[in-house]
């Protein structure tokens, strides 16, 4: 079983362009997986508790769960749009979810790792966290990431982080899968020391915050935002789940083979918390999650940001592109584990050039080329050459990279790969020059064998582009009206001559028509009007 998760993004405002990413990035993974022939549990979500929560309901003068379920619905929307195949949803506002929380604080109460104490400090109220002075800038002020910061002094529940530390140490130190990139594993033992300097508060007093997980131990006080959060990896995959709650064998699924998560909740969150936390519980190194972490899509080099002004609404760039162009330009103009700076230019520019000149114009010859020689019919082809065999063996090579690429989550290198088959095959258009092989009847072996060639090397392409582009590769392959070949097949057993002697194809329609400028649209809306 292969289980993936994203992170579950907050309900305190609508999402935005490093949401969708995670996300896309996440369900080309997943469909990847289920045409490798894996069976695949996909999970995503919304972290609905919290501070910033409560006081946004509190603003518009609603009660906090009408609030965040209307962010929810946007979220919810999204993703519909985006077409991310998700197979479970977390919620952590769902009953389920509190059960599994408060069974998990129980016992770790009951075995001594919780204790309550009494503490003053400066607190970021944005990030719902205490800070200490390793937050502050050189200045000796806290920096505008943390927001308004105030004073507290107050009673809260601890658990105790530092017990786990040189486990922790031991573990991240050994383990090769718990983190990925690799450069992120240095960082992780970096940071360890600093991280366990202190226990962590897993609790707030009802007094401050009451939209959150009653402790079931002290009902003066809900759970913290980010012990309740974390937990929605192993309470929506079944874990101590009643009978009949509806959701997956946690057995079959745990661990999770990739939780997806952005580089800037990697520490403490992910890479401190949440393996201490499931240590605490009683799991062991081998049931430890394998994480993989993303960069951030930067504008003009600078994090997005509602203070700044520069959150890109992915909801744009769907009505103007459309979804899939979207999709496309989220994993391939960027590198796993890499930032990025967005550019509409750019998005423009990749679509129309590796989409609708390279590939949408290789499929549209080709299938034109078939229909208007041998009438929609593929020729047998007999004899060969050095240039379509070179052209079988480009393939091969694009399709054993593109595997390896996919497996190891490099969805841009392996797009690369496909694209570089492309180029060969438009290459091998010209010169081959099939238009000219049509008008010498002796030339009809010759001229078969290269329509061959590129029909097959489009089935191929279509085929292997699902997991990225899904509409896009089914209305390829129905022109080539070649579903039902690639049905039982998976990338791991692709090979030549798929598409058989005597195979009919349809006529070609636009798989990917140009993004226009607005010159361009100005200059068809006036040439119609004459």
């Amino acid at each position: 079983m292969y289980y993936i998760t994203t992170a579950i993004d907050y309900t305190n405002g609508k999402p935005h362009i490093g949401h969708a990413y995670e996300k896309v990035l996440a369900d080309v993974l997943a469909r990847w997986h289920r045409m490798m022939g894996e069976e695949v549990y996909f999970l995503t979500g919304v972290d609905q508790h919290g501070q910033k929560v409560q006081k946004s309901a509190e603003k518009e003068g609603i009660e906090p769960q009408e609030y965040t379920d209307n962010v929810t619905r946007k979220f919810l929307a999204l993703w519909e749009r985006l077409n991310i195949s998700y197979d479970g949803w977390a919620s952590t506002t769902d009953p389920r979810h509190k059960t599994c929380v408060q069974k998990i604080l129980t016992d770790l109460h009951d075995k001594g790792l919780l204790y309550k104490k009494s503490y003053k400090g400066i607190y970021s109220v944005r990030q719902e966290q205490f800070l200490t002075d390793k937050e502050r800038g050189e200045d000796g002020q806290f920096g505008p990431e943390w927001g308004e910061v105030i004073e507290i002094e107050e009673e809260n529940w601890y658990f105790k982080l530092t017990e786990q530390a040189q486990w922790l140490k031991n573990f991240i130190t050994s383990s090769d899968t718990f983190v990925q990139p690799a450069d992120k594993k240095v960082q992780l033992l970096n940071a360890i020391d600093q991280a366990f300097e202190w226990d962590l508060c897993i609790s707030r007093p009802k007094n401050r915050l009451s939209w959150g997980i009653e402790l079931p131990f002290d009902p003066e006080f809900v759970t913290y935002v980010w012990f309740d959060a974390l937990i929605n990896y192993i309470s929506f995959a079944g874990y101590l789940a009643e009978e009949g709650s509806g959701l997956p064998d946690f057995a079959k699924l745990w661990p999770a083979a990739c939780e997806i998560i952005g580089k800037d909740i990697l520490v403490p969150a992910h890479g401190i918390y949440w393996p201490a936390m499931l240590h605490a519980i009683g799991f062991p190194d081998e049931a430890m999650p394998s994480l993989l972490v993303h960069g951030w899509w930067n504008i003009n080099n600078e994090k997005m940001s509602k203070s700044i002004g520069n959150v890109v609404d992915p909801n744009d760039l769907v009505n103007a592109f459309g979804a899939e162009a979207v999709r496309y330009y989220l994993v391939r103009d960027i590198t796993t584990g890499k930032d990025a700076n967005f550019d509409a230019d750019r998005l423009k520019m990749i679509y129309n050039t590796e989409l609708a000149n390279d590939l949408g114009n290789l499929c549209n010859r080709s299938l034109n080329m078939c229909l208007r020689y041998c009438e929609g019919t593929l020729p047998a082809a007999a004899g060969d050459d050095e240039a379509s065999a070179a052209l079988r063996e480009s393939l091969a090579a694009a399709e054993r990279k593109f595997i390896d690429l996919m497996n190891g989550n490099d969805v841009s290198e392996a797009l690369a790969a496909l694209n570089a088959h492309v180029g060969a095959c438009n290459g091998y258009i010209e010169q081959k020059q099939p238009w000219a092989l049509a008008k010498d009847p002796e030339k009809s072996e010759e001229l078969a064998r290269v329509l061959r060639h590129l029909l097959e090397s489009c089935a191929h392409i279509g085929y292997l582009l699902a997991c990225v582009l899904p509409d896009a590769s089914a209305r390829i392959l129905d022109q080539l009206q070649a579903t039902e070949l690639f049905a039982a097949l998976t990338p791991a057993t692709l090979q030549w001559d798929i598409l058989p002697a005597g195979h009919t194809i349809q006529a070609p329609s636009p798989i990917f028509p140009r993004i226009l400028s607005e010159e361009e649209k100005a200059k068809l809306a006036a040439k119609a009007k004459k």
